[in-house]
């Protein structure tokens, strides 16, 4: 066992983008990573996080919730109003650099990536190295999530297993967050506890997830908007962070008192890890256990930074993350408490409280398109314009505008991948063809400019005005997603434009750009009302 070294209380571990006003106290040039606990003592002076995986990003930003959290104080509802005392760290312009000296003197030896013989590496569980097999460990290139693992293909990298390059301990921490949080189900690494050896994880809680986090200009504003108001119940010497536990948890049994917001932050996982020095390079990590953390019944998922929704079935999940999927679809999701439509979404709660902290607070997405098994598909992250703060408090009223802004866009979208599925199946006037041939690339044309589209009549808004839509011109708006859509259309089935037969099928299915035919005698009735456009006093839209 290798002696206690890399404290990520201490160690450059986390790259951040330092903020144009932040000057050193020395001659030597800023350093590009951080520990925990310098990077809380100059969070005023960091613009934010540097790390390059939305997922590890995300994952990030939740353990700094968490000590932002428990170094404010803010870890109880009281005594006083607790958004009254958020409000005081915001005038103090910093957060409180006493209280972050007295919380890592008291909990620094808990924060070592490695450390010796009975002691407690961060976020890990060192009784792995007597209950997995140490002859079959899952390797760095599985700890490494975008490297491939066993049967898989290269995408972005080719790696061997048997001369695997090694990471760097600050990427190794990294992954390591990421299968706390997005970590897969399905079997791993076999773990023996109480004799009996079993292979099988579930899902980590925020696997398939696609969270929203409110981002100020620092660090500091963003940390401190992501904090949500703790139940009056809580009590911070329960609600407790793995680091600060005084005994490992039983893994035979489910933990029970996860309920408080530090430990939803910090102690959900359902897997459990452990990283191996490299007895030649320091700074590298050589191997890794990876396998289950408890026996029984999930976790029940509960998260202050996802849209919840509710399934056909009545079950409410978290909106997945869509690599095809922009963030501006999910505007009046964020703003509007409920939004309507038949997912009945609900905006994270985060966000009832996060415009306090600032009128100029950005949204950025943070996720990972995967299965809810093992296949992870790619990153998704976005952000948007500063907009919380304003609409919320200044503007109310163009929370509706900023919806059917979103739905006339996505109206559009929607049937521009009718028409080119449909022009394709004319045209090899098969219907066992794959329909979707043309779909991705009238995609890729498509939603990025409607993005610009939005953000562009988005800021043209008329906040000043009482009026219910807030100046937003419907027809220019239908106009102009139209338009989008029927460049797309024409350019991805331009190819056809030259046969008879091809370009008969593409005039055909064009219709479908403007709704479709109608049913047979539904020429007044509801069905052929379904397919027309908003109307001035609809808060939805058919597709």
């Amino acid at each position: 066992m290798p002696a206690r070294s890399h404290s990520t209380a201490e160690a450059p571990l986390f790259p951040v983008i330092w903020a144009p006003h932040a000057r050193s106290s020395t001659f030597e040039p800023l350093p590009g990573m951080l520990g925990f606990r310098e990077l809380l003592l100059r969070s005023q002076d960091i613009t934010g996080l540097a790390v390059a995986e939305p997922p590890a990003h995300s994952a990030l930003l939740r353990i700094l919730y968490a000590l932002t959290a428990r170094v404010t104080r803010l870890d109880e509802s009281g005594p006083g109003d607790w958004g009254e005392r958020r409000m005081d760290v915001v005038e103090a312009g910093r957060l409180p650099a006493e209280a972050i000296e007295e919380y890592f003197a008291t909990w620094g030896h808990r924060f070592f990536v490695f450390d010796g013989e009975g002691g407690r590496p961060w976020m890990q569980d060192p009784r792995l190295a007597e209950q997995c097999d140490a002859g079959n460990t899952a390797g760095v290139n599985k700890l490494i999530v975008t490297r491939p693992a066993g049967n898989n293909h290269s995408w972005f990298t080719h790696v061997s297993p048997l001369s695997p390059t090694l990471p760097t301990v600050s990427e190794a921490v990294l992954n390591l967050l990421v299968w706390h949080f997005y970590g897969p189900s399905g079997r791993c690494s076999a773990r023996e506890v109480g004799g009996v050896k079993s292979a099988s994880a579930t899902a980590g809680p925020l696997r398939t997830a696609l969270s929203y986090h409110p981002e100020g200009e620092t660090l500091f504003q963003t940390l401190l908007a992501g904090l949500t108001p703790p139940e009056v119940t809580v009590r911070r010497d329960v609600d407790l962070c793995p680091w600060e536990w005084e005994e490992l948890p039983d893994p035979e049994t489910p933990p029970a008192d996860r309920t408080g917001p530090l430990a939803l932050l910090t102690a959900c996982s359902s897997h459990a890890l452990l990283l191996v020095a490299d007895e030649e390079q320091p700074d590298a990590v050589a191997d890794a256990f990876i396998t289950w953390a408890y026996r029984g019944e999930r976790i029940p998922r509960d998260d202050a930074y996802l849209i919840w929704q509710i399934s056909q079935q009545g079950n409410r999940y978290p909106r997945p993350a869509d690599s095809r999927r922009a963030l501006w679809r999910d505007v009046d999701a964020l703003l509007l408490y409920e939004a309507g439509g038949p997912a009945q979404p609900r905006r994270p709660k985060v966000f009832d409280t996060a415009f306090e902290v600032a009128e100029t607070l950005r949204v950025r997405a943070l996720g990972f398109e995967q299965e809810g098994q093992a296949k992870d598909r790619q990153f998704v992250e976005g952000s948007t314009p500063p907009l919380l703060g304003f609409v919320e408090e200044d503007a109310p009223r163009t929370e509706a505008a900023a919806g059917r802004l979103r739905q006339l866009g996505e109206l559009y979208g929607h049937r521009l991948e009718r028409a080119v599925r449909r022009a394709w199946s004319l045209y090899v006037d098969d219907p066992k063809a794959e329909q979707s041939t043309w779909s991705a690339e009238a995609g890729a044309r498509y939603w990025p400019q409607a993005e610009t589209e939005f953000w562009s009549r988005y800021r043209r808004l008329d906040r000043s005005s009482a009026s219910l839509d807030a100046g937003l011109d419907r027809k220019a708006t239908r106009k102009a997603f139209l338009a989008l859509a029927e460049r797309s259309y024409d350019t991805v089935t331009a190819p056809l434009a030259s046969h008879v037969r091809g370009a008969r099928a593409v005039a055909e299915a064009r219709i479908e750009l403007y709704g479709g035919r109608p049913p047979k005698g539904a020429g007044t009735g509801s069905a052929a009302g379904s397919r027309l456009e908003p109307t001035g006093s609809d808060q939805g839209v058919s597709v």
